[in-house]
C-alpha cells in the first residue's frame, strides 16, 4: 500500500516539475514588469544579506562587551586596578575599532532604523560596558554625547567612497538612538548591584552606599522618563527597581548589624534575607 502511494506523490511531483518547466518557457524575461520583479528580489536580497552580516557582528560586539564586564568586576579590592582598567579601555577600543566600525561603513549608506533590530543587542551591551568602565574611572554616568563622539569613526583612503557630490568620505558615524543608550544603561544597574554584593565580599563596607546613591539618581531618572519610551524601557525600569532594592538591604545590613559581624561573612548576611522569603514561598 505504502509503495502505491509513493508511487502516485512520484508521478504527481514528475507533473509538477513538467508544468513550472513549461510555464517558464511561457514568461517573457523581457518584460517590463518580470524586470521590475527581478529587481525587487536583487534589492532584498542585498537586504537580507546586509541583515544577516549586521547580526553577526552584533553578536560579536556582544560576547566581547561582556568579557569587558566580567573584567571589570575585577576590580573591585584588587590592588591592580588601575592595570585591569587600563586592559578593559583597550578592549573597548579594539570592539570600536574592529567591529563597531564595520557596522557603521555597512549602515552608511542606508538607514540604521531598517537594521536596529539586528544591532541592538550590540550596541546595548557595549553601552552596558562603556557606563560600567566609565563609572569605575570617573564615578559618574556617561552621557549619550559622550558614547556618540566615540562612534565616529575615520575611514581609510582603501574604505573612502564619494558622497553624491563627488567628494571623498573622510569619517563614518554610527548613529546611537537614544533609546539603545537608555537600555544599556537599564543593563548597567544590574551591574551596579552585582559589584555591590561582590564588595560585602571582598569587605568593603563603603561602595555599597556609594552605589546605592548612584541607583537611586538613576531609578529617579527612569522615573521621570514614564511610559513615553519603548515597552522595553518600562520593563527594564522595573528590574532596576528590584537592583536598587536588593543594594538597599545590603546597606540596611551594613548599617544595622554591619559592627556585629565580621567583614569577610557581610555577603552571607545579605544574602540570608532572600533565603528566607524563599523558604516560606515554599
Amino acid at each position: 500500500m505504502a509503495s502505491k502511494v509513493e508511487g502516485k506523490y512520484r508521478k504527481h511531483r514528475r507533473g509538477e516539475e513538467k508544468k513550472e518547466t513549461t510555464e517558464d518557457l511561457l514568461v517573457d524575461k523581457s518584460s517590463p514588469v518580470i524586470q521590475a520583479f527581478l529587481g525587487f528580489q536583487e534589492l532584498l536580497d542585498t537586504k537580507y544579506d546586509k541583515q544577516e552580516r549586521l547580526v553577526k557582528k552584533s553578536r560579536d560586539v556582544t560576547i566581547e562587551s561582556k568579557r569587558i564586564i566580567f573584567l571589570l568586576h575585577r576590580c573591585v579590592g584588587n590592588a591592580a586596578a588601575d592595570n585591569i582598567l587600563e586592559e578593559a579601555y583597550a578592549k573597548l577600543c579594539n570592539v570600536e575599532r574592529n567591529l563597531l566600525k564595520q557596522i557603521a561603513l555597512d549602515l552608511k549608506e542606508g538607514d540604521i532604523h531598517l537594521f536596529l533590530r539586528a544591532i541592538s543587542p550590540g550596541l546595548q551591551e557595549y553601552v552596558e560596558a562603556l557606563a560600567f568602565y566609565h563609572y569605575l574611572k570617573h564615578k559618574d554616568l556617561i552621557t549619550l554625547a559622550e558614547v556618540q563622539s566615540r562612534l565616529m569613526f575615520p575611514i581609510e583612503a582603501c574604505d573612502q567612497k564619494q558622497d553624491v557630490d563627488g567628494t571623498a568620505c573622510a569619517s563614518a558615524r554610527l548613529l546611537l538612538p537614544a533609546t539603545e543608550y537608555i537600555l544599556g544603561i537599564a543593563d548597567l544597574t544590574g551591574e551596579l548591584m552585582r559589584l555591590a554584593i561582590f564588595s560585602l565580599g571582598v569587605g568593603d563596607t563603603e561602595l555599597p552606599f556609594e552605589l546605592c546613591a548612584f541607583l537611586r539618581q538613576l531609578f529617579d531618572g527612569f522615573l521621570a522618563i514614564g511610559n513615553q519610551a519603548s515597552r522595553e524601557v518600562s520593563r527594564k525600569t522595573f528590574t532596576l527597581k528590584q537592583s536598587l532594592k536588593k543594594v538597599e538591604n545590603a546597606c540596611y545590613t551594613l548599617q544595622v548589624r554591619g559592627s556585629e559581624i565580621p567583614k569577610h561573612m557581610l555577603a552571607d548576611i545579605f544574602n540570608e534575607p532572600d533565603n528566607e522569603e524563599s523558604n516560606d514561598g515554599n
